[in-house]
């Protein structure tokens, strides 16, 4: 099995190089290598917006989530990704309005942020925010996979090896092609997970007998699997609440997804693809409840490794069980490249000088932050889903000061916006670790926050008479 990986392993990494050398331009300016020239369509938006979002927890954390925690998965998850695409339909073009308008070179939120609270510290605190939080969910990526490699192959290769030849791969594509590179592998990467995720759905569906007798089956083994809050009480209302914002929130305080948001070369091509981005989301997720529920039904007192280990691997065809492992290689890869650069792109937008100068320190940081990462998912814990949860909820902290600053005709009346931004996502952390309670009475601590700060944002910027932007054609093909 080993050398069917490599072989298909080697096609796969020949293709990114393909892929990567005819994604390199010339112009090696910071609008082409990290904004991919502003030019994007909605058919490589759909393949780049689904593979940054849709990741190893996809792959292995939502099946073992229905698995444990039954079918409010469907609502943690999917039904939060249908409020991301409204989102994403109803206040993308607002977005991408008031950066037209601006008049400054975009190239991350963080610079943006600075531009309209005409503050440092602002970006800042988005810098900050969106690297506390994505390096701990890169590093989870990393982790899970390497952890599923070693046991799929055990006393092959170290761990640390394993993690290190994944980032070396990806530091070579992205630093070489720059975002453009990033968004070709993408469309590779989002139809290769497409495939497998449901070859082995369908796989454990049939061996079920059917959604029928899925259900059937599942309702013998623990009947509370099939409704919410679940068997072990998870799935409570503040728990699917706070996490529908965390995840809405995520197009407009996760870089490798803003950046998306406003490379697109139209409002129109900006549609299109949300609306195809909801579809691609039923189809990665469906097929991960009848692998979850497959478990639920043969797997039940497994670990998570066995479980993922037996129905990925051992349960399938040798053929299958490599396109699996690559599958989830390139779920990782899509995901963390894009995160990466992202940060970078976040630290090139708080750069003043020459931009030959600062697209290199740019790039410089990428392989910094690579190195981080690598360091991190050497040590992090292997609850892919909740560690994913806990990287959603912090970067959404960040939410009601960006909309402030979009909305708001004068974002710098309100300075102090960043500060309790900043406030608020130490006392998450805080709440995270258990140094202080994560829930106040009945109500969880980061719910409280976020509810919080939004609340903040709306009473400021209507008391400041926030603008109230008319979708008039003016700005419609931006």
């Amino acid at each position: 099995m080993l050398n069917l990986l490599l072989i298909i392993g080697t096609l796969y990494v020949l293709a990114l190089v393909y892929l990567t050398w005819i994604a390199r331009d010339n112009d090696r300016s910071s609008a082409n290598y990290l904004m991919a020239g502003s030019n994007v369509g909605s058919f490589l938006g759909l393949f780049t917006f689904a593979a940054t979002l849709f990741s190893t927890f996809t792959i292995l954390g939502m099946p073992d989530f229905f698995r444990v925690h039954g079918v409010g998965a469907w609502i943690f998850i999917a039904v939060s990704d249908m409020f991301m695409v409204f989102g994403i339909l109803m206040v993308g073009y607002y977005v991408r309005r008031k950066i037209k308008e601006s008049n400054t070179s975009y190239y991350g939120m963080a610079g943006f942020m600075q531009h309209c609270y005409r503050s440092r510290t602002a970006g800042i605190v988005v810098f900050l925010g969106a690297f506390l939080f994505l390096i701990p969910y890169v590093a989870i990526q990393i982790k899970g996979v390497v952890l599923f490699l070693d046991q799929a192959f055990p006393n092959k290769l170290p761990i640390w090896l394993w993690a290190s030849l994944m980032l070396i791969i990806m530091v070579i594509y992205s630093e070489l092609g720059g975002l453009k590179a990033i968004m070709y592998s993408d469309v590779l990467q989002g139809i290769l997970l497409l495939l497998v995720i449901w070859v082995i759905g369908i796989v454990c569906l049939n061996r079920l007998g059917g959604v029928s007798q899925m259900f059937e089956q599942v309702h013998r083994v623990d009947e509370s699997l099939l409704s919410v809050p679940g068997p072990k009480g998870l799935f409570d209302f503040q728990f699917l609440l706070g996490s529908l914002i965390g995840i809405v929130m995520i197009p407009f305080t996760q870089p490798q997804v803003s950046t998306r948001l406003v490379i697109m070369k139209s409002h129109h091509a900006l549609y299109r693809t949300a609306v195809a981005l909801g579809f691609f989301a039923i189809l990665v997720i469906l097929p991960t409840l009848f692998i979850g529920m497959y478990g639920a039904v043969h797997y039940e007192n497994d670990s998570t490794a066995d479980f993922l280990g037996k129905t990925l691997i051992t349960d399938q065809l040798p053929l299958i069980g490599v396109l699996v492992l690559l599958g989830l290689i390139a779920a990782a890869m899509s995901t963390a490249d894009s995160q990466i650069f992202g940060l970078g792109a976040e630290i090139r937008s708080l750069l003043k000088g020459e931009d030959h100068h600062a697209l290199r320190s740019t790039r410089g940081a990428i392989l910094i932050f690579a190195v981080i990462c690598l360091v991190f998912s050497l040590f992090s814990p292997d609850e892919l889903v909740l560690l994913a949860r806990l990287s959603f909820t912090g970067t959404a902290l960040l939410a009601p000061m960006i909309f402030l600053g979009i909305f708001s005709k004068d974002a710098a009346r309100w300075s102090w916006m960043p500060w309790l931004t900043m406030l608020a996502i130490l006392l998450f952390i805080l709440s995270s670790f258990n140094i202080i309670p994560n829930k106040l009475g009945q109500i969880r601590t980061d719910l409280i926050l976020l509810i919080s700060l939004g609340g903040i944002a709306v009473i400021a910027g209507y008391g400041s008479g926030s603008r109230r932007v008319s979708g008039k054609s003016q700005g419609a093909n931006f």
